[in-house]
């Protein structure tokens, strides 16, 4: 990591690797900190600072290499090594950004059909998820079902598995809903939750931040 480094949070500045905040996004000393690090503009707007930051924490590397740290303390983002490197990460943590905040324009097709009827006519009613692998798929994609009739196509597994601190939004989101029936909005946001994390993966994937 760079010797000096943004945070994450407000607070005082502090020198070293252990626990401490330095100021926001929005301070002045954070925008000078990244001044000339964008060809063609002196200090990159408050969003741009806020996209960079956003990309640096879903940046495998960094994630990696600062994992024992991340749970003890406020994260700390380094300083970008190079005009190009803010605007890679900058631009990965727009994408992200946008996802997140679950845009359409940003999510775009949801290719994940929900199929299947009940004879009784209890549709839609979530009993016990569960994610049943598609062989011809590979094991890739496969249907998350909400009860032995009704299932959601086409999923990928790691839009199933994927974690986000220390739960699992694909299941935790149908859990939560167990022995309710699924509004047709309702079924429309879980596709977008899917797409959102099958998305997260990629763009995350694509981020090279040297450390």
């Amino acid at each position: 990591m760079a010797v000096g480094a943004i945070a994450a949070t407000d607070g005082g500045a502090s020198n070293g690797d252990g626990p401490s905040t330095t100021p926001s996004a929005r301070s002045p000393s954070i925008l000078s900190a990244v001044e000339g690090q964008v060809d063609g503009e002196d200090y990159p707007d408050e969003l741009r600072v806020f996209d960079y930051i956003y990309g640096v924490l879903h940046a495998p590397d960094y994630r990696a290499t600062y994992a024992q740290f991340l749970k003890i303390d406020f994260p700390r983002i380094p300083y970008p090594p190079s005009p190009e490197i803010f605007a890679h990460v900058a631009e990965k943590g727009g994408q992200l950004r946008r996802l997140h905040l679950m845009e359409d324009a940003a999510i775009g097709a949801t290719p994940y059909p929900f199929s299947g009827a009940r004879e009784d006519g209890d549709d839609n009613v979530v009993e016990k998820p569960a994610y049943v692998p598609l062989p011809q798929a590979g094991g890739e994609y496969g249907r998350v079902h909400i009860n032995p009739d009704q299932y959601f196509e086409n999923v990928p597994a790691l839009a199933w598995e994927f974690h986000i601190g220390g739960y699992q939004p694909a299941q935790k989101w149908l859990k939560d809903r167990k022995g309710r029936a699924l509004s047709f909005d309702d079924v429309v946001h879980y596709q977008k939750i899917i797409k959102i994390l099958t998305e997260t993966d990629r763009i995350m994937r694509e981020i090279i931040l040297p450390l």
